[in-house]
């Protein structure tokens, strides 16, 4: 869903990434980790289209939808639960009002009747008459109330309740890609259990950074390790890629000993040479 080519961020001359080529593939949840600083969130930002990369490519699959979770808790003050949450599928939102726009219209034209049917296929087709009930049913998993706090303006929500519907406008409306940077801050243990669910059963890709071990050991299936500028996936869960990190060090660590084996061995070879021509 997801192809990466020859892909490299430079800032101030100094390499963050260099010569990343990785795929990201529907039905998997890839889990990027790293050490603090390294670029896993910057990665996510170029994943998004948020940030352009120095060289190489970010292709997407046709027709495909990716939803991107941005714990911006400002950036909707003005609009209500619902539209904040309708808007992690913005054609949706677009359609809805357009549509609400032109019936309000008078004289009510003709050509305002097409373009309305044509709105109202294409709503349909996005499953527009069941997204208040999609919403509800997100905010109410997420441990909020959603008949209270439908359509309450955002500004009047408190910080983790935020937290709470831009979690669930990231998973509105089936996307095929999900990008999750921390989706667990601020979530007690239900909500975390409700979205260890949601992911499980999700049929797309998944991306995510998460300094939550456990949640990454359960949901995830593939592991990116972002280190020194370049990024390594592992074809198995967070405990799985311990162990295989823990074999590749110590092949790393054999093939340097061998190395260094070889290297003592070839100078010991040139001195008993220069001794044999009485240079030393």
């Amino acid at each position: 869903m997801i192809t990466i080519s020859d892909l490299s961020l430079n800032f101030s001359g100094e390499p963050l990434f260099k010569d990343v080529n990785l795929k990201f593939t529907q039905g998997n949840c890839y889990g990027v980790i790293g050490a603090n600083g390294a670029g896993k969130s910057t990665f996510l930002r170029i994943l998004s289209g948020d940030l352009d990369p120095s060289t190489g490519t970010v292709s997407i699959a046709p027709k495909t939808r990716m939803s991107v979770l941005k714990q911006d808790h400002f950036a909707f003050n003005e609009e209500t639960v619902l539209n904040t949450v309708l808007g992690g599928n913005e054609r949706l939102l677009e359609v809805m009002h357009e549509k609400d726009a032109l019936y309000m219209k008078d004289p009510f034209t003709e050509e305002d009747g097409n373009r309305a049917a044509e709105l109202e296929s294409e709503f349909a087709e996005m499953g527009g008459w069941d997204a208040e009930t999609e919403a509800s049913q997100l905010l109410n998993g997420l441990g909020l109330d959603a008949d209270a706090i439908l359509y309450t303006e955002m500004k009047n929500l408190g910080d983790v309740e935020k937290v709470k519907v831009l979690l669930a406008r990231a998973l509105f409306g089936k996307p095929d890609i999900l990008l999750l940077d921390e989706p667990t801050n601020h979530l007690d243990i239900q909500a975390v259990r409700w979205l260890e669910d949601f992911l499980a059963k999700f049929n797309g890709a998944v991306v995510m950074i998460t300094h939550d071990r456990y949640f990454l050991e359960r949901i995830s299936n593939r592991i990116v390790e972002v280190q020194g500028g370049s990024l390594y996936q592992y074809p198995a869960n967070y405990s799985k890629y311990l162990e295989l990190k823990a074999q590749r060090a110590e092949m790393l660590a054999a093939s340097e000993r061998k190395r260094q084996a070889l290297l003592k061995k070839e100078l010991a070879w040139i001195q008993r040479g220069a001794k044999a021509r009485g240079t030393i």
